[in-house]
């Protein structure tokens, strides 16, 4: 298994310290770097920048193509980054939303396995140096012979491309299934160890239908960490779980983030913490009423000394598992201080014992 570092913008760091960070990383036996895109320093310079000081692979997990590019436009990014990093460099695609309104909003059908069809076969061929015809989906058929920034055919001009590998986020099993067909790795996210071996599952079946072999797609997944004081990394740590896991207001408690959450078995602690936060109780008292055992299921907060077997036990069953750094002080310093807890070789030596 491989293991990385994930730096975001949530952090704060500016675009100086992001750099040291990742020279850290990699003097700590780091294998890659990954980050989200969305924020600034944007995520495309910010991977360019690492791949000039370091000799790790890069990867953005992920872009929401949907919400802010056309297949062209990221298909020409990262065949820059590409060629910048001599190969090293992963996109990860994410639909960037859900639910009717979020399509509506980028003026696309309710069909998120159809884009996402489209977007992943697309890119692929573009970064293959093929010629691509747009989907009729992406090209919103009947809407003209395009749409912005998408003619109906296009095609990169390369006529020696360096391979970029183009990773989809998955968390249903429809979407694990499209991955295991048609991308080249698989992102995955908030999963229990339980949950990995089912979405390989589902993504074995995938590879199947195109004549792929079993566990030939790889599966890379963020698994946050927060070290510091139990109080404080609990309450930095559980801000971020709450965030992605409890539903929206309005939103059905089967969707997105929430529905996962729910399927791993924690439908009846969500929706009391939903019930709290609907009658006006604040973020931290909810962190604060939030279970032990569902905070722990997907992450690590606390101390550094039990981090390596708790990571140990959280990636297993994984190709690449990247800490997913989470502070609750500001700053380089805890950043520094979290890799240092929890490098490949304590993970691993861990795993081992």
């Amino acid at each position: 298994m491989m293991i990385g570092v994930g730096l975001d913008a949530r952090l704060e760091l500016p675009f100086g310290q992001l750099r040291a960070a990742a020279q850290e990383a990699e003097r700590l036996g780091f294998e890659s770097l990954w980050t989200p895109a969305g924020g600034v320093p944007d995520s495309f310079h910010v991977c360019a920048a690492w791949s000039q000081d370091t000799t790790l692979r890069t990867g953005i997990s992920v872009v929401p193509a949907a919400r802010m590019w056309t297949p062209l436009s990221l298909a020409s990014q990262a065949a820059t980054l590409a060629e910048l990093s001599s190969g090293r460099f992963v996109l990860g695609l994410g639909t960037g939303g859900y639910g009717p309104g979020f399509w509506a909003s980028v003026g696309l059908p309710d069909r998120p396995i159809a884009v996402m069809r489209e977007y992943v076969t697309a890119i692929r061929g573009l970064l293959a140096g093929q010629s691509v015809t747009a989907g009729a989906i992406i090209a919103r058929e009947g809407a003209g012979s395009g749409a912005p920034g998408w003619p109906q055919s296009a095609s990169l001009g390369l006529p020696d491309p360096v391979p970029a590998p183009v990773y989809l986020a998955a968390l249903g099993p429809q979407m694990l299934r499209l991955a295991g067909e048609r991308a080249d790795g698989v992102l995955l996210n908030w999963a229990t160890p339980d949950r990995i071996a089912v979405s390989r599952t589902r993504i074995d079946e995938g590879a199947a239908r195109a004549g792929r072999a079993p566990g030939s797609v790889p599966m890379t997944m963020y698994i946050r960490v927060c070290i510091d004081d139990e109080a404080a990394a609990r309450q930095a740590f559980g801000r971020q779980v709450l965030g992605y896991a409890m539903g929206p207001p309005g939103i059905p408690p089967g969707a997105g983030y929430r529905g996962l959450f729910a399927q791993m078995g924690f439908d009846a602690q969500l929706s009391e913490l939903e019930r709290q936060r609907d009658r006006g109780t604040s973020m931290a008292d909810l962190v604060d009423a939030a279970p032990d055992e569902m905070l722990q299921a997907v992450g690590y907060y606390g101390p550094a000394g039990p981090a390596p077997a708790a990571f140990a036990r959280l990636s297993a069953g994984l190709d690449e598992a990247v800490v997913r750094i989470v502070t609750a002080q500001p700053g380089l310093e805890p950043v520094v201080q979290a890799m240092a807890a929890l490098t490949p070789a304590l993970i691993r030596a861990a795993g081992a014992s």
